[in-house]
Formats: structure tokens, C-alpha cells, sequence
């Protein structure tokens, strides 16, 4: 068990080395002028934080709510939560009520995933269940993405709409440390709201059955942990836009390692997930191509046929 996960920490930071000096012409760690240490600090060192903490936030929202759905196909887009996150969002700076960089931005985005959420939880009646739960998340996003595309439609000018579009597919490129300082405070929260939550969570090892007999009050932490994935996806989507397939794969991941315990799983697929997606934006900055292709549209050709595979497997079983 250390030995592995000593080959998992070794291979994280040669992962993070390997971002830090991509990039350029040829790939460079060490700067050798003014610029290029500017460039490092100020423009690659906070673009490989953002893409880790977007990776932590996504890979730990996905594995909660394939324990708390008992559904080893869910995903954080599934909820709706991000299409409402996206939606306020869009709908503000469409408006230009907050600056692209702002802190009321994630409290716009917040707000626009937790109505999601309260509308999810409403309308999953009074005893919400895995299957009710993901296909009113599944109306909910079908919705959003109608009304984003509304918004994207009435855009002022073109370049509005494409910079928006852009945006939609999900990028960690040209944010600096301001996003950081937006996802980590909300990321710290949900790790403790975790933490309170652990042995509701570590009850998950049981079937639906036994786990209502083990005293918990299921209805405020299923709540409870529906806001965690909130918070985690609407600081995702605020800082980089709608990056799907994370939650998806970090969790499949980790059990393939033979991580299985609940809180364990959430935690090696938090890890895990911001590990992926350092290691999908350095190969976007590596792939020579005339326009930097958009994360969200790699990670989507990586993502969807593991879903595939996925799909086929428990067609099988």
C-alpha cells in the first residue's frame, strides 16, 4: 500500500513538472530571463493550481454522487448543478452586471447551482431516490443548456458569443491567480462538510436497506452532501467553465487501484481527478495546433468512451 502510494506521489509531481514547463516552443522549467520567470509564476505555476483544484473539486463531486445515487455512471453534470451554475453566470455577464473576474462572479454562479439544487431536491418528492434524483437532474440540465442557448443567441455582438462559447467548453488558459482565490476557499468548505459527514459516508459500504437502520438522519445528509457537489461543481464551473467526464472517470479510476472504502474513494478520486486533468491540459499545450484546443473537448473524447465501455460492461453483466 505505501509503495504504491509512493508511485502515485512521484508520478503527481512529474506530472506538475511536466505542465509547469510546457508551453512554450520546447519545454523549459528553469527561466532564464525576467519574462520567463514571469510567465512561470504568474501565468503557468497558477494555471496548473486551477486545473488541479477544477480536477479535486469535479473528481470529488463525481465519487459522492455515485455513493450517494449507488449509480457507477453518475456524474456531476447529470445534477443539473452545472447548467444552473453556467446559467447565472452567462445570464450576468450577459447582463454585465459583474466583471469577468470578480468575487461576485462564484457568489452569481453559487447561487445559480444551489436554486438547481433546491429545485432538484423539491421536485425528487419527499423521499429522494437515486433514479428520481438523476432524471430530474437530467430535465434540469436539458433546461439550463435550452436557456443558455437563448442567452448565447441574444448575445450584444459576436464576439460576446464566442468568447462565451469558449468559455462554455471549459479552459483553464489565461486565468491567473484571481480564479485560484476564487475555487479554493469554496473547496476547503466542501472538504470539511466531508469531513462532518464521514461515517454517514463510510455507511455507504452497506446497501440502502441497512444503512437507514444505522441511525442517521438521511434526509439532511443526503441534503448535506447533494450541497457539497454543489459547491464543488458551481466553483468548477465559475472559475473554468463546464468541464464534463472527470467525475465521471476519476472515481472508475480509483477502484480500478482497489481504493473501495467510501471515504477513501471520495478522497484518492479527489486526488485522482485533479491529477487527469493536469495531465489532459499539459497535452492540450503540447498538441501543436493553431488554435489551443478547449479542455472541455478533450477531456469529452476521453470521457465518453470510457462511458461507452462502461455502458457495455454492465450491459453484460
Amino acid at each position: 500500500m505505501m509503495t504504491r502510494s509512493f508511485l502515485i506521489l512521484v508520478f503527481a509531481l512529474l506530472m506538475m513538472l511536466w505542465h509547469l514547463g510546457s508551453g512554450g516552443e520546447t519545454w523549459s522549467l528553469l527561466p532564464s530571463n525576467e519574462l520567463e520567470s514571469f510567465i512561470l509564476t504568474e501565468i503557468r505555476l497558477p494555471r496548473v493550481l486551477l486545473a488541479f483544484c477544477n480536477g479535486v473539486a469535479l473528481g470529488l463531486a463525481g465519487s459522492i454522487l455515485q455513493l450517494l445515487l449507488r449509480n457507477p455512471l453518475a456524474e456531476p453534470g447529470i445534477t443539473g448543478i452545472a447548467g444552473g451554475a453556467a446559467l447565472a453566470t452567462v445570464a450576468t455577464l450577459y447582463w454585465g452586471a459583474v466583471e469577468p473576474v470578480s468575487w461576485w462572479l462564484p457568489a452569481v454562479g453559487l447561487l445559480g447551482g444551489m436554486v438547481t439544487l433546491g429545485l432538484l431536491w423539491l421536485l425528487s418528492g419527499r423521499q429522494p431516490q437515486g433514479i428520481r434524483i438523476i432524471l430530474v437532474g437530467v430535465a434540469l440540465s436539458a433546461i439550463s443548456g435550452a436557456l443558455i442557448a437563448v442567452v448565447l443567441n441574444l448575445a450584444p455582438n459576436p464576439f460576446a458569443f464566442q468568447e462565451w462559447a469558449l468559455w462554455l467548453m471549459g479552459s483553464v488558459a489565461n486565468r491567473g491567480w484571481a480564479y485560484v482565490w476564487i475555487i479554493l476557499p469554496l473547496l476547503i468548505v466542501s472538504l470539511l462538510i466531508l469531513v462532518t459527514q464521514r461515517r454517514y459516508i463510510q455507511a455507504q459500504i452497506f446497501d440502502e436497506p441497512t444503512a437507514q437502520t444505522l441511525g442517521f438522519n438521511e434526509y439532511w445528509s443526503r441534503f448535506l452532501l447533494l450541497l457539497v457537489t454543489a459547491l464543488l461543481v458551481s466553483a468548477s464551473v465559475v472559475t473554468a467553465g463546464i468541464i464534463g467526464f472527470i467525475g465521471l472517470v476519476a472515481p472508475h479510476l480509483v477502484r480500478l487501484l482497489g481504493i473501495r472504502r467510501p471515504n477513501s474513494l471520495i478522497y484518492s478520486s479527489g486526488f485522482v481527478g485533479g491529477m487527469l486533468l493536469v495531465g489532459v491540459d499539459a497535452l492540450v499545450q503540447t498538441i501543436n495546433t493553431r488554435v489551443e484546443l478547449q479542455l472541455g473537448v478533450v477531456i469529452a473524447l476521453i470521457g465518453a468512451p470510457w462511458l461507452l465501455l462502461l455502458l457495455h460492461r454492465s450491459g453484460r453483466m
